[in-house]
């Protein structure tokens, strides 16, 4: 089992430095933050619900793009979200058996690691966009490294990264072990947002 609230935590508490004028702010991979918030409010629920063991709607489909401004006190309902998020995974049956996310059956344990992996790359793409510290534990970078290590095999390596991460990057000499997996996700831990 991983505990999956200080990382919940961290993306809570840059939720109240988001600035308006930020929300149509480009971010790491391609959304701009409103869509990165968009995203955020809709994995957070799918994996409370992978957690839970739950069939349905929230588990069952792949996450679709999803348009247009961000719902009233969105900040409060994402950290709501994220502390629902953390809080199911450390119930010890969250992580056996098999469950469902994103339209895809898996193990718990692999499905809580990837929920772990999507909370820290949204997490440091929605603080890299804004401008913020973020910094997770190598504890928690090493927990999420095989999710993010693209196969040996090219074509085994596409098919499990379509969708997931975009290409991997060099890895930096000297880099942390965050700093790898940002690059293995195909994320540059050099990225900032255009100067204005």
């Amino acid at each position: 089992m991983i505990d999956l609230r200080p990382a919940t935590t961290r993306v809570g508490a840059l939720l109240p430095h988001v600035r308006e004028e930020q929300l149509a702010a480009p971010t790491p991979m391609g959304p701009d933050v409103t869509g990165l918030l968009h995203h955020l409010l809709g994995l957070t629920v799918a994996f409370r619900d992978a957690a839970g063991k739950v069939d349905g709607p929230t588990t069952g489909t792949p996450p679709a793009p999803v348009e247009g401004p961000l719902p009233d006190g969105w900040r409060n309902e994402l950290v709501a979200r994220l502390d629902e998020l953390g809080a199911a995974w450390t119930a010890p049956e969250a992580w056996t058996g098999m469950t469902r996310a994103g339209g895809v059956e898996l193990p718990g344990e692999v499905c809580g690691v990837i929920a772990l992996d999507e909370v820290l790359l949204h997490g440091w793409d929605l603080a890299a966009a804004t401008g913020r510290a973020y910094e997770p534990s190598d504890a928690e970078a090493e927990a999420v490294l095989p999710i993010v290590t693209p196969p040996e095999d090219p074509e085994q390596a596409a098919a499990q990264r379509e969708g997931m991460f975009g290409a991997a990057l060099a890895v930096p000499d000297g880099a942390t072990a965050f700093e790898r997996v940002l690059a293995l996700a195909g994320r540059d831990p050099r990225w900032a947002p255009p100067a204005a």
